[in-house]
């Protein structure tokens, strides 16, 4: 079987853990070498070791200047990017704190700019960029006031940038609940809760992993027709 991505070179930003470094594994797998970015030295190096990357970086993506260095320090072009990085902030507009939201902002607005415009002369076409977002934009809830509203825009700035950046291509994959070591740091002792009733309510009837949203990267990159689109990655999560 041919391997995708041989004699290529991915990016992840956000590699050292969870869909990040899933993504790592699968593109290996597929024949790339791979650079890890993340903020965390030490994850980092334990994720470097599991996919024998290339390189690693340890840095803040949300930095713009950071994350112009670090592309303009790559030994040569690349062929592709896959951009992880970034939190969530849940809170209902009476309790917003706007220094966190601020970090929401840079995270899931500034950032992917500032990526686009960093990988511009150091992503080789027909290579691709592809964000990570969510479906956050589906259902109004409370506290979504500002994760829902950055979400809806990501879909918009990803066909605008695949014009602009063409003939780079730009895609995002838009995911639902994913089940990853964070999502268990995060969610404590009501984890297997979450797991039971997304098992019971999902159309597919079981929880989606990293490897189902790192499989959906690959595609992205690998299928040249693909530009300014948005896959959804939910297990039926939107319908429901």
């Amino acid at each position: 079987m041919t391997e995708r991505l041989a004699g290529q070179t991915v990016v992840l930003i956000g590699g050292s853990a969870g869909i990040g470094l899933e993504t790592a594994r699968r593109a290996r797998a597929e024949g790339a070498e791979v650079i890890l970015a993340g903020r965390d030295p030490h994850r980092l190096k334990l994720a470097a070791a599991d996919v024998d990357a290339r390189r690693t970086a340890a840095f803040d993506a949300a930095d713009p200047e950071q994350l112009a260095e670090f592309f303009a320090e790559l030994p040569e072009p690349v062929d592709h990017v896959f951009c992880t990085a970034g939190g969530n902030y849940y809170a209902r507009l009476a309790d917003l704190d706007f220094e966190k939201a601020q970090q929401q902002v840079d995270d899931h607005l500034w950032l992917p700019l500032h990526l686009a415009r960093a990988a511009i002369g150091r992503v080789r076409p027909p290579g691709s960029l592809v964000y990570m977002g969510g479906i956050g934009d589906q259902h109004p809830f409370l506290g979504g006031v500002l994760p829902g509203s950055l979400t809806a825009a990501l879909p918009v700035m990803v066909k605008n940038l695949a014009l602009e950046l063409a003939p780079i291509r730009v895609n995002l994959v838009a995911a639902g609940f994913v089940d990853t070591d964070l999502s268990a740091r995060l969610l404590g002792d009501q984890i297997e809760n979450r797991r039971a009733e997304l098992r019971a309510t999902l159309p597919i009837g079981r929880v989606v992993g990293p490897q189902d949203v790192a499989d959906m990267a690959l595609h992205a990159m690998t299928n040249t027709a693909l530009t300014g689109s948005t896959f959804v990655i939910d297990g039926g999560q939107r319908l429901i």
